[in-house]
């Protein structure tokens, strides 16, 4: 029987997608967490993953990039109630090989996942990550670290992930909900003050190595963003004060 891991927290859904995926035949596996998920992907064989996005301790944005990173080549269907444009373009170039908006039917459901176990596994090469270059700013991934004129800025890793995050996406003004998600994991609560803390710390390693540019701004009450901007010369409405008075700093 084919074996589909099933990941997925809501348990009344859970267990009718179980339900009728067994009756097509399909051997499922049912998972909570996106990091039980993704231990059981590296070291299980499926020839199906069924992933909801929204599940704690990984989310399934963070899970198909570990996974693709990794170079697990095992079909991935989406299955969630963020149905925007974006959310199912941005699915699709992570990794994911389907995607259904809830509330759906079980009969397509089982369909999509019989179309995804006949494709099979794909041959995925293990992500190097390329070096970003954003003004004299180097975001080099293979050493896990940032250099500002040739030096380095002595990130910690998880200072080096923001940053990264940041830097895939120069230009765009990143919310710190995508970040917090992209990087911890986890969604934003009202009070978290996470993201800003650690951009806090990363001004003060990247920005302030250098006398000609700043790199991390603030678009208030939204996000950040990664640009190369010669110093005294930041938008207004950019670089707001952020409140940093309550701050989870995991």
């Amino acid at each position: 029987m084919p074996r589909v891991l099933l990941v997925e927290d809501d348990e009344v859904i859970a267990e009718g997608m179980a339900r009728h995926l067994g009756s097509a035949g399909f051997d499922v596996v049912r998972v909570e967490r996106g990091d039980v998920g993704l231990k059981r992907l590296r070291f299980e064989g499926f020839e199906v993953c069924v992933l909801d996005l929204m599940v704690p301790g990984v989310d399934g944005w963070r899970l198909i990039e570990e996974v693709r990173g990794e170079g697990i080549g095992v079909p991935i269907v989406v299955v969630s109630a963020r149905g925007t444009e974006h959310d199912r373009v941005h699915a699709l170039e992570l990794g994911a090989d389907d995607f259904l908006v809830k509330p759906f039917s079980m009969k397509e459901l089982v369909a999509r996942v019989r179309a995804a176990a006949r494709r099979g596994v794909r041959v995925v090469e293990p992500a190097r990550g390329e070096v970003v270059r954003v003004g004299e700013l180097v975001v080099d991934p293979a050493n896990v670290q940032a250099f500002v004129g040739g030096v380095s800025c002595e990130l910690t890793p998880t200072e080096f992930r923001l940053l990264y995050v940041l830097a895939l996406e120069a230009g765009r003004v990143v919310s710190r909900d995508e970040l917090l998600q992209r990087v911890w994991g986890r969604r934003m609560s009202t009070r978290d003050r996470t993201v800003d803390v650690f951009v806090r710390k990363l001004r003060e390693k990247v920005d302030g190595r250098s006398e000609d540019w700043t790199f991390l701004h603030t678009r208030y009450g939204v996000g950040y963003k990664l640009e190369a901007v010669r110093a005294g010369e930041v938008d207004a409405a950019d670089d707001s004060p952020a409140d940093l008075s309550s701050a989870d700093p995991s």
